[in-house]
């Protein structure tokens, strides 16, 4: 049953997802506004087929405060990338630079403002990641970084990139912590099951603490569902 579900999933969501990534040119055209609530449409989309086809729904715990702040997430399925997005507002996401190497869709990710990170971390590309995060400051936007760099699986924690205190010392936003509990619903590999993905929003984490105090604590924030 899983497997069928899967499938059907991936007959519905990637059929109606192809379309819409072509129209992202003409979108893109207008604006980063329009593109930020295409984007929320699309993200919409998956919650929809999730929720529908796949039996997979989703839980908050905690608040999610009003921005703008530095969301800080755990990552364990491209779901959360993409719920996070609808959650919070069309945030400026960190995205690694291959990402938006991709041909449209890297070209509408610029557009519709992420914030690019590149993992050789020199410092041409630690000041560019800081630009781009400031323009999103500038706007009002929120910033969500996925502080351990790539997707994890469940119960794994590995330590925080180097990006992360970048950001949060030239942003001086308060910090919120996302916990996510997402990879034994949707696996890497294998067929998704159905079940809870959680969400837990810890407390703000005030800005301006030594950089080791900000990581620690954001370590664990970000890893209390952990089995």
């Amino acid at each position: 049953m899983a497997w069928l579900r899967t499938l059907a999933f991936a007959i519905v969501f990637y059929g109606l997802s192809v379309p819409m990534v072509l129209f992202v040119p003409v979108v893109g055209l207008v604006g980063g506004m329009a593109l930020r609530r295409y984007a929320m449409a699309w993200v919409s989309l998956l919650r929809w087929s999730a929720a529908s086809i796949l039996g997979i729904h989703t839980r908050i715990e905690g608040t999610i405060p009003p921005g703008p702040v530095l969301f800080a997430a755990k990552h364990e399925s491209i779901f959360e990338a993409m719920e996070l997005t609808r959650l919070l507002g069309s945030p400026a996401t960190v995205m690694k630079r291959e990402l938006t190497m991709i041909p449209i869709w890297g070209w509408a990710a610029r557009r519709y403002g992420v914030i690019v990170v590149d993992r050789t971390a020199s410092a041409s590309a630690l000041r560019a990641m800081m630009k781009d995060a400031k323009v999103a400051l500038a706007e009002g936007r929120s910033v969500m970084i996925f502080p351990e760099g790539t997707r994890v699986l469940p119960g794994e924690a590995p330590p925080l990139r180097s990006g992360f205190a970048g950001l949060y010392r030239i942003l001086g936003l308060p910090v919120v912590p996302i916990a996510v509990r997402s990879g034994h619903v949707w696996p890497r590999k294998g067929p998704k099951r159905a079940g809870i993905i959680t969400f837990r929003f810890g407390e703000p984490i005030p800005p301006g603490l030594p950089r080791a105090e900000a990581e620690a604590l954001v370590h664990a924030g970000i890893n209390r569902l952990n089995d």
